[in-house]
């Protein structure tokens, strides 16, 4: 079965007549840092990439990176209803835990790969790279269909102070604050927002988000830099819906906190050879609880709290020999401690990498990565993947590009360890893919750019649930599945004025279940499920077009195909004569669409926030 995404979007600065710097969401810009863990040129990577700015997307309006992520070509964006849902991310048809989410550096992902974007806020973002596409060699597990990572302010010039506040509908508070700043030799950024709502549901969906987080740069001298990154998140989210979206609950809740720490730093030993180190630090403290609803409720199932913590503490160490002007040499090693604690579960695991990678012709028309990686995880043995990939620079404005690659994820410790009525499979295998791609960049006209990719991606030893224990042992996780997912993505953008841009973007993915299992959600021959104003003023309009997409209903336990639906944001500002306040206003859905992003879990209708920042 195919899926279509069409998304546009409009910047445009009607209100002075005088040029300004354009805001926009930059996309393949000059220098891309995540395709090979080398800050190269975007034209030299031969993987799909986008960046986007974070500036831009505040000034669109735009709070969370799930969001801005939605504008992506390739990608798709998954929420379990209201604000504070599950929210997930599916790339070119692969499952929601096949990409590796990267802040500053430091892994997000819980072991196995799962993360939930609903949380994760544009406070602090610099700008945002998402990678499509297999990259386990460089970042070992879960970077099966690609990468996603947030880089932060690092603060320069004199200290900048910025504050915004927003309410709307459904109940809607936003406040936020900021302060960054720096020079020559160091640079800081502090940043703190909270966000609440009472959500759509009529009771028990209130939603509180509250993020705090920072980062310090320092260099020593033209040879070094040390940067280190913090951020907090705590969030509590209200939800009276079962697995089936039925509203049966008044008080269940999810409450979470997540810590995290990176530190990196590098120093040039000459002028041929760097070495870098870096360490990382998350926690996801996630803890549900469920009290009676009445006095009349106390059944077996009428209480119920868990509390886990989820930890990932990782050390490694690379180093960039640069043999010529045009060729980088890396090579490097890691390893990761995993520990999951608490109600549900108490086990461990460590994993450690090798890997090492050559990026040549950087200073010539044709460029070529390749790279391998040997993973060894004390649960599952030694793994090795690979990839391969050129782009040519065929003439100004113009190049084509190819890659190849393989990816891995490691199976959750749910999946390996769990007891009681579920039983885990501790010989379980990582899920593999085997991925290609072809595409072409070309600058049609002044100021017009359109990119068009071919991308094929093979999954096996997908893991599956099966509710009739399998085998001797009564396990009920397996590997049996293997799956296809391929497709096309089109971008457009125009520059069509001062401070204008126009940008669109299709995406025809087909996916298609090669061998099922025991999950009904899981079928050979089936789809894969859910993968489908002037210098004192901006406006910007976004429009995206979902296709039918294949999903299942867990309340009468049966697949079922969504239908398409047309969502519209718009968002302006205008800054006030009073030096640095800037009025702010948005409208998600802007013509009040009915659609489920998940069957029987109902998208927010028309949501409007209004407000100001001083910056």
């Amino acid at each position: 079965m195919t899926r279509t995404v069409f998304v546009t979007a409009l910047a445009v600065a009607p209100l002075v007549l005088h040029a300004q710097e354009p805001v926009d969401t930059a996309r393949l810009g000059p220098i891309v840092v995540t395709a090979d863990r080398l800050p190269i040129p975007a034209a030299a990577v031969p993987a799909a990439v986008t960046v986007l700015s974070g500036a831009a997307l505040r000034a669109q309006g735009i709070r969370t990176v799930a969001d801005a992520l939605r504008t992506v070509p390739g990608a798709t964006v998954v929420a379990s209803g209201s604000f504070g849902a599950q929210t997930s991310l599916f790339v070119r048809g692969g499952e929601s835990d096949y990409v590796k989410v990267l802040i500053d550096g430091v892994p997000q992902n819980q072991p196995g790969g799962a993360y939930d974007f609903a949380h994760l806020t544009l406070d602090g973002v610099d700008r945002i790279e998402v990678v499509r596409g297999p990259v386990s060699v460089l970042y070992g597990s879960d970077a099966v269909a690609g990468v996603v990572q947030i880089f932060t302010r690092p603060g320069t010039g004199a200290p900048r102070p910025s504050a915004a506040l927003r309410a709307g509908t459904f109940g809607t508070t936003e406040v936020s604050a900021g302060l960054d700043g720096g020079g020559p030799a160091f640079g800081y950024a502090l940043n703190f927002s909270r966000f609440g709502t009472d959500g759509i549901y009529p009771v028990n969906n209130r939603y509180r988000n509250v993020v705090v987080s920072g980062r310090l740069a320092w260099r020593t001298d033209l040879l070094g830099d040390l940067g280190l990154s913090l951020r907090f998140g705590d969030d509590v989210f209200h939800y009276p819906t079962d697995g089936a979206g039925n509203i049966v609950d008044t008080n269940q809740r999810q409450t979470t906190r997540s810590p995290s720490v990176g530190l990196d730093a590098g120093r040039f030993l000459s002028s041929r050879l760097e070495v870098r180190v870096n360490a990382a630090y998350h926690e996801d403290e996630v803890r549900f609880d469920d009290e009676p609803d009445d006095s009349l409720d106390t059944g077996p199932f009428a209480s119920y709290h868990s509390r886990d913590r989820i930890r990932r503490v990782s050390l490694g160490g690379r180093y960039n020999l640069h043999v010529g002007s045009g060729t980088i040499l890396t090579g490097g090693a890691e390893v990761e401690w995993q520990r999951q604690r608490g109600t549900t579960l108490d086990t461990a695991r460590r994993t450690g990498a090798v890997y090492a990678q050559a990026v040549a012709g950087l200073d010539r028309a044709i460029s070529i990565t390749a790279g391998a990686r040997l993973e060894d995880n004390e649960q599952f043995g030694a793994h090795a993947t690979g990839r391969a990939g050129a782009a040519w620079r065929v003439a100004a404005g113009t190049r084509l590009r190819l890659s190849a690659g393989t990816g891995f994820k490691e199976p959750t410790f749910y999946e390996n360890f769990a007891t009681g009525f579920v039983r885990g499979n501790p010989k379980l295998e990582p899920e593999q893919s085997t991925s290609w791609e072809v595409g072409a960049e070309r600058e049609v006209a002044a100021g017009v750019a359109v990119g068009l990719t071919y991308f094929d991606q093979r999954f096996r030893n997908l893991v599956l649930y099966s509710f009739t224990p399998v085998g001797p042992d009564s396990l009920n996780y397996i590997n049996v599945a293997r799956a296809l997912a391929r497709g096309v993505e089109v971008t457009v953008t125009a520059a069509v004025g001062a401070g204008r841009t126009l940008s669109a973007g299709y995406t025809r993915l087909t996916t298609r279940v090669l061998t099922g299992g025991p999950d009904p959600a899981f079928v050979a021959g089936q789809a894969l499920l859910r993968t489908p104003l002037g210098a004192r003023g901006m406006m910007s309009l976004a429009t995206r077009y979902v296709g039918r997409r294949d999903d299942f209903d867990y309340g009468a336990f049966t697949r079922v195909t969504l239908p398409p639906y047309t969502r519209t944001d718009v968002a302006g500002e205008y800054r006030l004569a009073l030096p640095g306040l800037t009025l702010t206003a948005r409208v998600e859905n802007l013509f009040d669409t009915p659609y489920a992003e998940i069957k029987n879990f109902p998208a927010p209708r028309r949501t409007l926030l209004m407000g100001g920042r001083l910056n």
